[in-house]
């Protein structure tokens, strides 16, 4: 090969690396999901186990924070509910959001794991409330398989640093995606000091402005979340139970 055609291949060759990384980088979508890749049948109980992300049937996070100096607190109840959503057998979990005492959102999300430990997320039925407990507004409910919306990630079978996915995708809905930014951090909370913690940071298309970074424990799950741009939020976990959150 001449020297202007040895030029040319490299320079096409290095054209179609750059371009693959590009896409790579941006992730555009999520990637599809196979339902024989989950388990067939409805099992007895949640199948989620992963160590950053497990949801154990009658588990009650209690959750406590401020929102721009506002307190609040959050009740996330893994129900003993199953829903079948896009042929994969998927885990109800029950999350309400509480300000200044009172019932601002009430929601169900829908999560499963795959065979390979991934952790996905299927959508949500969101409502938010005013005072007096009227539904106001369901303005980011989806649900994967309708509307064009897509399964998303929410937690890896093994992260590492600088992996990046779509969390949930209902184009125009929801869009969230994290960066994992480390494994080895430590943090504490209420309800503990912890170690070799998962940080991740997360985003959305939709409000480009707002970055939160959100810390996971093994074998507790999601402990910490704050605001690090565009707005004062911080919610971290007080404790787990069986029963019902301290108001």
């Amino acid at each position: 090969m001449d020297s202007n055609r040895l030029l040319i291949a490299t320079t096409s060759w290095l054209v179609a690396l750059f371009a693959g990384a590009a896409i790579a980088a941006a992730t555009p979508h999520p990637p599809d999901i196979d339902p024989a890749n989950f388990i067939q049948k409805a099992p007895p109980q949640s199948q989620v186990t992963n160590p950053f992300f497990p949801l154990k049937p009658g588990t009650t996070f209690c959750y406590r924070g401020t929102k721009e100096g506002v307190p609040t607190t959050n009740e996330t109840h893994v129900t003993k509910q199953r829903e079948l959503i896009m042929g994969v057998w998927t885990t109800v979990v029950h999350d309400q959001a509480f300000e200044n005492g009172v019932l601002v959102e009430d929601t169900l999300d829908f999560y499963a794991q795959d065979l390979e430990g991934n952790v996905w997320y299927f959508g949500e039925d969101t409502r938010e409330l005013d005072p007096q407990g009227n539904v106001i507004s369901t303005e980011g409910s989806w649900l994967a398989g309708q509307d064009d919306a897509d399964p998303g990630l929410i937690m890896e079978a093994n992260p590492q640093v600088g992996d990046r996915y779509f969390q949930e995708f209902a184009p125009n809905v929801a869009e969230d995606q994290a960066q994992v930014l480390g494994l080895q951090e430590s943090a504490c909370v209420t309800y503990g000091c912890f170690h070799n913690l998962l940080l991740t940071k997360e985003t959305t298309r939709l409000d480009p402005g707002v970055v939160e970074n959100k810390y996971y424990a093994r074998t507790v799950g999601f402990i910490l979340g704050v605001n690090v741009k565009g707005g004062n939020e911080r919610s971290e976990l007080v404790g787990i139970t069986t029963g019902n959150c301290p108001r």
